[in-house]
């Protein structure tokens, strides 16, 4: 069987600089989907033309809209860059660009130019759980999506800052810690299981 081989990480993208270049339904669902997990990323846009959406949610978070072609000169103390056109060899010209500049890039709809992809999420307070099929099927990450917002309940948050809590008070090493803290959330598993019989 195929195994994913991707490791997932959590980016602090408030801290980072990401470049989308495009402006129209892609460039709009990439944003859309960043800014509704990171709603302080700090992104910037090239594209010579956006569509009226985007405009609205880039001007909601202060995204800075360039029009015009892409340059080289825009991945300028970029850390980040999405390539969404409908133009392959300007997608594929991004895509070198980065790499030159060991700058992470994702070409969209376009795996083999992809150092990274952006996944379904689930977001509940202080817990989001991402979804990655290995960029081979995006309906089943979002039916997983789907799944996951329904079965991790609202109140998570609260057990997580609880335990938090709760694990500031445990005596021991590092070890120990995690055994207390392993027997303390076992009901949670236990209860669940029984739950469903």
């Amino acid at each position: 069987m195929e195994r994913n081989e991707l490791y997932p990480v959590f980016l602090k993208v408030s801290q980072l600089n990401i470049l989308i270049v495009g402006g129209g339904n892609v460039a709009e669902e990439k944003l859309t989907f960043l800014l509704k997990s990171s709603p302080n990323a700090q992104v910037q846009m090239i594209s010579p033309m956006y569509r009226k959406g985007t405009i609205e949610l880039a001007n909601k978070h202060h995204v800075k809209m360039n029009n015009g072609r892409y340059k080289r000169r825009y991945l300028r103390k970029k850390h980040l860059v999405i390539a969404t056109t409908e133009f392959p060899e300007v997608n594929e010209k991004v895509y070198a660009d980065c790499r030159k500049r060991s700058i992470l890039v994702n070409v969209a709809d376009n795996p083999p130019f992809c150092d990274f992809y952006m996944g379904g999420i689930v977001t509940k307070g202080n817990v989001k759980v991402a979804i990655s099929t290995n960029g081979k099927s995006p309906t089943t990450a979002k039916r997983l999506r789907q799944f996951f917002e329904d079965v991790i309940p609202e109140n998570i948050d609260d057990l997580v800052k609880n335990l938090n809590e709760y694990r500031k008070t445990i005596k021991g090493d590092f070890e120990e810690k995690v055994e207390t803290l392993n027997e303390f959330t076992k009901g949670l598993v236990n209860k669940k299981e029984h739950h469903e019989d």
